[in-house]
């Protein structure tokens, strides 16, 4: 059976790099914060071995920017997350979860401190604009909560850094890791932080004002050509494997940090001031009663997971669900991401897993492949 086919309007956005991304032959998209996210080019399996051998130009823009600006833009931004913030300097890039009263997961972003009176929450696909927005309202804060014309632009692979520097300069492979510089293009001034959404190492370009990006996306795409630079995006398969978590596939509002592997990120007894911590203390203190695991499943290539797959013990009692799953062919096994209760998530512990056509057999990994 065919999949359906995706109606395009005005509700879906196009990005400034649209053009570009249609003249690279993209196959399929999905939506993403009201935007096109481009999912496949050439094959799931094709841009995966392509991105670990060679260089790509992501569309990202749906990674949307909520701009904190203002005297109270530091407190509101620590409201949000239980990461403690106040060793963070202006240059550095935060994942950081959000979370809500109860401490459940509204987004998992990289937060951008532009300044100490200007953040950047580069978001991924939930409406967070409204919360940071009523958070700030209700708390009468003196701080400009907005959208900017800001598009990131991913280069992601192992040519990254000889890519950025044929474009950027030299200088542009001195970023550090989750860190970033101000570099010019055409005379604009570019946010470039050294991060990504894949295992593979590169950047992501903050593109402020649409209208440079189809400038810079050509200037990308000329100057890569010896490095078989292709136009790319986040690779399913690469993904699952390198354990990146999915934010409405993965985990939902209804899933804390910890539950979703992400207490590391979490610094509750010092995130003072953070909307959720109350509920994240106790979390912390009794710890979850399920946790995402990488689980490798049994079998031929298994088949697109668009719903949960219920995850069952030996004798038939639900202990989880598959969010994610996909063939890899490095590993030559079907990757998967999971939610598995307690009793079931050491590493070694046999599951049934439900899939489409039919039943499998799955394995808890003792971590992620990349």
């Amino acid at each position: 059976m065919n999949a359906p086919l995706l109606s395009l309007s005005r509700r879906l956005r196009r990005t400034p790099f649209s053009d570009g991304v249609e003249a690279a032959g993209v196959k399929a998209y999905t939506v993403y914060n009201h935007m096109l996210l481009p999912t496949v080019f050439r094959s799931i399996e094709e841009d995966y071995r392509h991105l670990k051998e060679a260089v790509q130009v992501w569309d990202v823009a749906c990674e949307r920017q909520v701009e904190l600006r203002g005297p109270d833009a530091g407190r509101l931004m620590q409201m949000l997350t239980p990461r403690d913030l106040r060793g963070m300097t202006p240059g550095q890039c935060y994942y950081v979860p959000i979370v809500d009263e109860t401490g459940g997961m509204l987004n998992d972003p990289v937060a951008v401190k532009l300044a100490e009176d200007r953040w950047w929450i580069s978001i991924a696909d939930s409406d967070l604009l409204y919360w940071v927005r009523a958070t700030a309202h209700g708390w009468r804060l003196d701080v400009l909560v907005d959208e900017p014309d800001v598009s990131p632009l991913a280069i992601q692979g192992p040519r990254a850094d000889d890519l950025m520097a044929a474009v950027f300069g030299d200088a542009v492979r001195d970023i550090r890791f989750f860190r970033f510089g101000v570099f010019d293009f055409l005379g604009r001034d570019m946010v470039i932080a050294r991060s990504g959404y894949s295992k593979q190492g590169g950047f992501e370009i903050y593109v402020e004002g649409g209208d440079i990006g189809m400038p810079l996306w050509n200037a990308l795409l000329e100057a890569g050509k010896e490095w078989d630079v292709h136009a790319g995006c986040p690779n399913l398969i690469e993904r699952i494997e390198g354990g990146l978590l999915s934010y409405g596939n993965d985990m939902t509002d209804d899933n804390t940090p910890h539950e979703c592997g992400l207490g590391r990120f979490c610094n509750t007894h010092t995130a003072i001031g953070c909307i959720g911590r109350d509920a994240l203390l106790r979390v912390a203190k009794e710890g979850p009663v399920q946790q995402i695991c990488a689980i490798a499943i049994e079998g031929g290539a298994v088949p697109p997971c668009r719903e949960w797959w219920p995850v069952l013990s030996e004798k038939g009692k639900r202990v989880g669900r598959i969010s994610s799953a996909a063939w890899s062919p490095d590993h030559q096994t079907n990757v998967a991401i999971g939610m598995v209760r307690m009793t079931h998530w050491d590493a070694g512990s046999q599951l049934r897993i439900m899939a489409p056509d039919g039943e499998r057999r799955g394995v808890v990994q003792d971590g992620f492949w990349a």
